[in-house]
């Protein structure tokens, strides 16, 4: 598919620049254009499409949604589900929590949204495409899916309502939305405008994080030795991947600057679910996330919260290692 960029990169940088192709710096910088621009054409392509299910299944339609009808548990995937459509991180997922809160969702489906939605987007979606191919792609996303269902189920059971601050209890409680939701009858021709501009303002606002991220993989890519983390991390040991997990927690970073790293990271030989739950803890969890959590949690919900996140979060990782 991305054969021709390949080939304009090889001649850029080889022809062109004149750079040696088997030196540190052509590698680097053969690796920089190709990965940008093959990034930016795949985060376009997937935010549109994505752009069109949000379009004619935005929020409002979910939470009425859920709230009319009885799904027997399937209300948790669906949210989950939702949540990975969405192209938010750990910390702008919150004012839709505080959303799905006011209009009187369940605890522990809002939950189920909040887990996935930083975790998977089209953003990630579309750079693992890119990156691991299809196969590592999906089971990335359904993994994630499981994760907010499985966790926003077992959150749900802990009935930890108590423990949200007062005003959203009370927001909680009193919540009602009118049982039938209005649609605007929009031919799609008209919406599509819309449609190209939002997801051009979605790739303009990652684009420095694709830049830097790229960077530093293109860096790491072209001047750090094959065996140089393989040495230190690939030994399969099983205390790796809930170390890779601690470490993240306290980064805030989101796919477009972390998954270019980590691609180069499991081409150094660091173990994929070393890698992959490293990743989902830098994107899933933040501190930022927890000061904006402080707002309508209490602490005790808030280390609960994480805690079980961080539980499933190095579950995936040692699946990860399993299956692939």
């Amino acid at each position: 598919m991305f054969t021709w960029l390949q080939n304009l990169s090889d001649w850029l940088i080889y022809s062109v620049l004149n750079v040696a192709a088997d030196s540190h710096l052509g590698k680097t910088l053969n690796f920089f254009f190709y990965d940008s621009i093959k990034i930016l054409i795949l985060l376009f392509i997937i935010i549109f499409l994505m752009g069109i299910i949000n379009n004619y299944f935005p929020v409002e339609r979910l939470r009425s949604y859920l709230n009319r009808k009885k799904l027997y548990g399937l209300e948790y995937i669906l949210a989950s589900t939702f949540g990975a459509i969405t192209p938010f991180c750990s910390c702008s997922s919150v004012p839709l929590f505080i959303g799905f809160v006011q209009g009187g969702i369940p605890l522990g489906v809002t939950f189920a949204f909040l887990i996935t939605s930083p975790l998977v987007n089209e953003v990630a979606l579309a750079l693992f495409i890119g990156m691991f191919g299809i196969k590592t792609t999906l089971i990335y996303g359904a993994t994630g899916i499981l994760l907010g269902s499985i966790g926003g189920w077992v959150l749900g059971k802990m009935k930890l309502e108590k423990y949200l601050s007062d005003w959203v209890k009370e927001i909680w409680e009193n919540a009602h939305l009118e049982n039938e939701l209005e649609e605007e009858a929009i031919p799609f021709l008209d919406r599509l405008p819309a449609i190209i501009a939002s997801s051009l303002d979605i790739v303009k606002s990652v684009l420095l994080y694709v830049i830097i991220g790229v960077a530093i993989g293109a860096v790491m890519h072209g001047y750090v030795p094959e065996n140089f983390f393989e040495h230190y991390l690939s030994g399969g040991e099983w205390w790796t991947i809930p170390i890779a997990v601690i470490i993240a927690v306290p980064l805030y970073t989101n796919a477009a600057g972390i998954i270019p790293i980590i691609q180069v990271l499991i081409a150094k030989g660091i173990p994929i679910g070393t890698a992959m739950a490293f990743m989902m803890s830098a994107i899933g969890l933040s501190l930022p996330e927890a000061t904006l959590l402080k707002k309508v949690m209490s602490i005790k919900l808030i280390v609960i919260f994480f805690g079980v996140i961080t539980l499933f979060i190095i579950i995936s990782g040692f699946i990860f290692t399993l299956i692939l």
